[in-house]
């Protein structure tokens, strides 16, 4: 049995699982479909009510004790979804950054190999933490940095901001220390892990050529907490 977060008392059965995630998905779409359509918002608000909304997923997946089949043939399915939507109009408005990228499709991707990886080492909580750097570090940081970023630098002609790259180091930094107090409690290594994996994180976010952080953000963040963990015990 994985390790279940702390105020779940029974798990439910498997369609109940599935059926309990997927309304949440399409809770979040529902909700970006209203914005898009009923308010003046951007299409920048747009794509991160998604990428925040969807993220929160895997902390349905872990929760609810998901296996790791589901959790996989889900991240196959959404990442053929993805590819399909770059060649036809499945999700418009959700892909179109102003750029060339595949940050979708990585998106999916990881949360794929997070679930391989830490499900079968009964460490859920460590697909969670790359996730959720992503979907609020991530978001936040694009957000923040488009509405609120004077501050400007480039990274392989990509351009940042400073107010953007210090929100994803607060958010990466908040999420991994609620995470870490859930999991290890108020601890000393709670603090430093978080600070060290925030800080890694954020840099590399400032590396997102192509959506590519959308991959190694999670992936990163994930294994670099979880071998932290493992030196620090």
């Amino acid at each position: 049995m994985l390790s279940t977060l702390p105020y779940l008392d029974s798990i439910p059965p498997l369609w109940l699982q599935i059926a309990i995630a997927a309304t949440w998905v399409l809770f979040v779409l529902l909700i970006a479909w209203w914005v898009a359509r009923f308010t003046n918002s951007d299409t920048e608000i747009v794509r991160k009510i998604v990428h925040i909304g969807t993220g929160h997923v895997i902390l349905l997946a872990w929760w609810l004790d998901i296996p790791a089949s589901v959790g996989i043939s889900a991240s196959v399915f959404a990442s053929i979804i993805t590819l399909l939507s770059y060649i036809l109009p499945i999700l418009p408005g959700i892909n179109s950054v102003g750029r060339q990228s595949l940050g979708t499709f990585f998106y999916a991707v990881s949360i794929g190999i997070l679930v391989a990886w830490f499900w079968n080492l009964h460490q859920p909580q460590y697909a969670a933490l790359g996730i959720m750097i992503m979907a609020w570090g991530d978001g936040l940081a694009a957000l923040i940095g488009l509405h609120f970023g004077k501050h400007k630098y480039k990274v392989l002609g990509l351009q940042k901001s400073w107010e953007g790259s210090l929100t994803m180091l607060l958010a990466s930094y908040v999420v991994s220390s609620l995470i870490f107090l859930v999991t290890l409690g108020n601890v000393w290594p709670t603090w430093m892990i978080s600070m060290i994996v925030a800080v890694i994180a954020t840099a590399l976010e400032a590396f997102s050529l192509l959506g590519i952080d959308n991959l190694t953000v999670p992936l990163g963040s994930a294994a670099l907490a979880f071998f932290l963990n493992q030196w620090f015990k």
